[in-house]
């Protein structure tokens, strides 16, 4: 078992979503269960992603004489759909934990959907990248010491 490898530091004790999911109920799934991002599927299919940053920049379509009552029905009604990422960026679990890094960064993404034969088994984040440098950095630092 190498380290270095996505498999080894991906959530796969997953939270998902449906494209249908209201985004209140996104959002409130998300607080619960201390995630700031979601893969949606379409039964054992991965259709997007939707984050926080996502939910937060939901707006209801632009119009005149919409007042805040009619602002808050609309937003409401919206569903995951309408704000998520569509067939996102993904890595399978052998990539390395570099390949995962270089992807988000030149992506400008905070995190990749795992998928192996064609289904979802995990989650890499940044914060997952960034926890396994600073324990290998550790490591490193132990043994030369």
């Amino acid at each position: 078992m190498s380290e270095n490898l996505v498999r080894e530091w991906m959530t796969s004790k997953l939270i998902t979503v449906s494209q249908n999911t209201p985004i209140r109920d996104a959002y409130w799934l998300m607080l619960d269960n201390k995630v700031r991002r979601l893969p949606v599927m379409d039964k054992e299919r991965l259709v997007g992603i939707i984050t926080m940053e996502d939910l937060r920049r939901a707006e209801p379509p632009t119009g005149m004489g919409l007042d805040l009552v009619k602002i808050t029905d609309i937003l409401s009604k919206m569903t995951v759909r309408q704000v998520m990422t569509k067939d996102p960026m993904t890595i399978v679990p052998n990539a390395s934990l570099i390949d995962a890094a270089q992807t988000m960064l030149e992506h400008r993404i905070s995190a990749l959907p795992v998928i192996e034969d064609d289904h979802l088994v995990g989650i890499i984040t940044e914060s997952d990248i960034f926890r396994a440098f600073v324990k290998m950095e550790g490591e490193k630092q132990v043994q030369t010491s």
